[in-house]
């Protein structure tokens, strides 16, 4: 784990949903959502992003009494709590084409999400299932993504195979690195948006939004595209289902999606930071 050395006070969590805010069955459990109440009690703010759409979150919004701005696809798209678009980031057209060429190549299955509608070629194919009752609405079906690709907000590629999406991150970044960002948000999702679309510009950009430094904004997440919002916050906490490499790159560690993992965190180490700050600088 990095070290927490941050005397800031905090003023803003940051929570990645899947994984982190809900338990493997998409569920906010009571537990989460005190604790979320305890937060705004204490006049933090609370705020989420996820690879989802944002029209995906809406029942974790209403869940939680949502008020701020919400970050879908990464950052590819911001919109109030009630879903009005406030910034859009899509995927240049030449690198949503060539990206979905690469997906194919290394034998993913792509999907595409417009702001809006969610695109796929099989509606039986890996996952989408899964993803419906995730986001809490099906896709549409298409047999050509062209007429699309220039008003794309994300684009996911889907494998089991778990190697062969590792390699086909690297490839992508790789080759359109500078005209994308590509990231796993689960081991058999590659998300690829906007290269500002990331979720360390989603730190930057609720900074930016609520004139809250980086130093006092917290962010808690579990998957190797939560790294990049870590770096950029004054205290980052993984998931105890996070994997040791993305458990490494936080200041700390909670217990799993499955065990309290969220309530357990703000209750540890934000609502608790005078304690931490002083066991961190006398250690």
């Amino acid at each position: 784990m990095k070290p927490y050395k941050n005397q800031d006070p905090i003023r803003l969590v940051v929570a990645d949903v899947d994984g982190t805010l809900v338990t493997q069955e998409k569920v906010l459990t009571a537990k989460t959502k005190e604790a979320v109440r305890q937060l705004t009690a204490a006049g933090i703010a609370f705020a989420i992003t996820s690879g989802r759409p944002p029209r995906g979150m809406q029942t974790v919004i209403k869940d939680v009494n949502l008020s701020t701005v919400v970050a879908g696809f990464n950052g590819g798209v911001y919109t109030t709590a009630k879903l009005d678009p406030i910034v859009m980031r899509d995927l240049p057209r030449d690198a949503a084409t060539r990206s979905i060429e690469l997906l194919e190549e290394h034998d993913l299955v792509p999907w595409l999400y417009t702001d809006t509608v969610w695109y796929v070629q099989d509606p039986k194919g890996p996952h989408v299932d899964r993803e419906s009752r995730t986001v809490g609405f099906g896709p549409e079906v298409t047999s050509d993504y062209s007429a699309y690709v220039a008003q794309t907000a994300k684009i996911v590629g889907v494998s089991d195979d778990l190697e062969a999406v590792a390699a086909c991150e690297k490839k992508v970044q790789q080759e359109l690195g500078d005209h994308v960002s590509a990231a796993r948000s689960q081991p058999y999702y590659l998300d690829i948006t906007h290269p500002a679309a990331n979720k360390g510009s989603v730190v930057d950009f609720l900074s930016a939004v609520y004139l809250i430094p980086s130093s006092s904004i917290v962010t808690l997440g579990d998957m190797p595209n939560d790294v990049l919002m870590f770096k950029k916050s004054g205290m980052s906490i993984a998931m105890g289902n996070a994997s040791k490499e993305v458990q490494a790159e936080a200041n700390f560690v909670t217990a799993s999606n499955e065990e309290e993992g969220f309530a357990q965190a703000i209750e540890r180490f934000v609502l608790n930071q005078t304690s931490i700050s002083s066991v961190s600088s006398s250690a």
